[in-house]
């Protein structure tokens, strides 16, 4: 990081480039390499924010007019191999910083954000010809664009939403989230790092070090802020909604996950184990409750507890359960967010048996284990009577979030059925729930959910404009 002596001679280049400007906006000089010391943008007392966005639209300006797609596909895979590289310090910090999740799945998270995110490859362009000549459309970046962070997934959504922005054309200011501020800005100043070893323009990546409402707000309605990416919950995406600018907003889940007589009960069992398990059940798609039709719902227990489910049966633990992970107004109690089964069980005084990774517990439908989004490995198991009551079940558990479902069943009909009612961003058949997001599927991988303003799972795409170019009379070739 940029130490406060340094700032005068920093803002000093940045307002000297921005003077050089001609009345229509370019630039009639280059920003200057960043030296070995200058990989992040400044920090300390004055407008942070100012800085910030003044060093990303010189940083954008160049990277979209003089970094061609070649060029810029060569610099995300350098920094794709230099991000491998810390991958297990990036997931060690944020596990120390938050408390939140595990060690093994944040490395895993990490790695999937650097190994599948989609780069420049993602684009190509609309041409259309026909009795009046020839139409293009293109997509062109937006500018700069404000990325407000989470503290669940820090690192993975900092390293999915830069390379996805970096291959859009755009630049980026982060905002971290104060949970997860240490892990965040040690990120960016690695991707910075990496990106001044390639070439790319100084600035393109930026996080704020002033963690506060007022830092966040005047970074959101910066005049030269083009668009926002809210990853959080309604809070953040509510804020970023009001600011007036185009928004990419996540937004919240409780996503059912249900299972009928015809699954295959043993594959089933471990499948949701393995995606309500994940990280600690921080991930938004994760199986947040448990519908499984009455007929096969003991056999999907017995294959769940002896594939490390520990399942809570005795009522006083089960109340003792509920005001330990849950406070007085039934809500979730923050302290047990993303926490170990084994530290949950420990904490109400029962001996977690080794290698146990979920707590089960039955439940019905209004219990607020179902109808809160818990994020910790804390899983309710509702018995229904057939499908339809189960489908009937999950869509109101889903709240009209319209976020992520999933579905276990070999009958055809009912997969669709599921997954037309539903009518979730994310629905996953038969696979543990992180399939969605590219683990062990051939989806890419994504940890921005824009289910509040529809753009679903990101990709470059995402934060691109499509722009329209029509030429009459000319270019047909038939």
């Amino acid at each position: 990081m940029i130490e406060t002596a340094e700032l005068p001679s920093l803002v000093a280049r940045v307002m000297a480039e921005l003077k050089k400007r001609d009345v229509s906006g370019s630039l009639s000089g280059n920003v200057a390499s960043p030296t070995a010391e200058n990989v992040s943008i400044p920090t300390g007392s004055g407008s942070e924010v100012d800085r910030s966005v003044a060093a990303a639209v010189l940083a954008q300006e160049r990277w979209h007019r003089e970094y061609d797609i070649r060029r810029r596909t060569k610099i995300i895979a350098r920094l794709r191999e230099d991000m491998t590289r810390h991958a297990e310090e990036f997931a060690r910090l944020s596990l120390d910083e938050t408390g939140m999740g595990n060690l093994k799945d944040k490395k895993a998270k990490i790695l999937l954000a650097i190994e599948k995110t989609p780069g420049p490859e993602y684009f190509t362009t609309k041409a259309v010809s026909g009795d009046n000549g020839l139409m293009l459309e293109e997509l062109s970046p937006f500018g700069v664009i404000a990325s407000l962070c989470p503290s669940t997934n820090p690192v993975a959504t900092v390293i999915n939403n830069t390379i996805c922005m970096l291959a859009a054309g755009d630049a980026v200011v982060f905002g971290p989230h104060p949970g997860a501020l240490r892990s965040t800005l040690r990120t960016v100043e690695l991707v910075n790092l990496s990106l001044r070893d390639s070439g790319a323009p100084f600035g393109l990546v930026s996080a704020l070090s002033e963690v506060s409402l007022e830092a966040m707000n005047a970074l959101m309605t910066h005049g030269n802020v083009r668009l926002i990416s809210a990853t959080g919950g309604p809070g953040v995406v509510k804020a970023a909604l009001s600011s007036g600018k185009p928004t990419v907003g996540a937004g919240p889940g409780n996503p059912p996950v249900l299972v009928d007589e015809t699954a295959d009960i043993e594959k089933a069992a471990k499948d949701i184990i393995a995606g309500c398990s994940f990280d600690n059940n921080l991930p938004c798609i994760a199986e947040k409750e448990l519908l499984v039709v009455n007929c096969v719902a003991d056999k999907l227990k017995r294959c769940m507890t002896e594939n490390s489910a520990f399942e809570i049966s005795d009522p006083a633990l089960i109340r003792k359960l509920e005001t330990t992970v849950l406070t007085e107004q039934g809500t979730v109690n923050k302290a047990f967010v993303g926490k170990d089964a084994s530290h949950i069980l420990e904490r109400i005084g029962v001996a977690a048996p080794e290698g146990v990774r979920l707590i089960l517990v039955e439940t019905d439908e209004s219990h607020p284990f179902a109808q809160e989004e818990l994020l910790m490995p804390l899983l309710p198991m509702i018995r229904v009577p057939d499908f339809d009551a189960g489908l009937t079940a999950a869509k109101r558990l889903e709240h009209g979030f319209r976020h992520s479902a999933c579905i276990h069943s070999n009958h055809v009909k009912r997969l669709s059925d599921m997954a037309r009612e539903m009518e979730t961003t994310m629905f996953v058949k038969n696979a543990p729930s992180y399939a969605a997001i590219g683990v062990d599927s051939d989806a890419p991988a994504a940890f921005t959910i824009a289910t509040t303003t529809g753009q679903g799972a990101t990709t470059p795409l995402s934060f691109c404009r499509t722009r329209r170019c029509v030429l009459s009379g000319a270019f047909r070739i038939v």
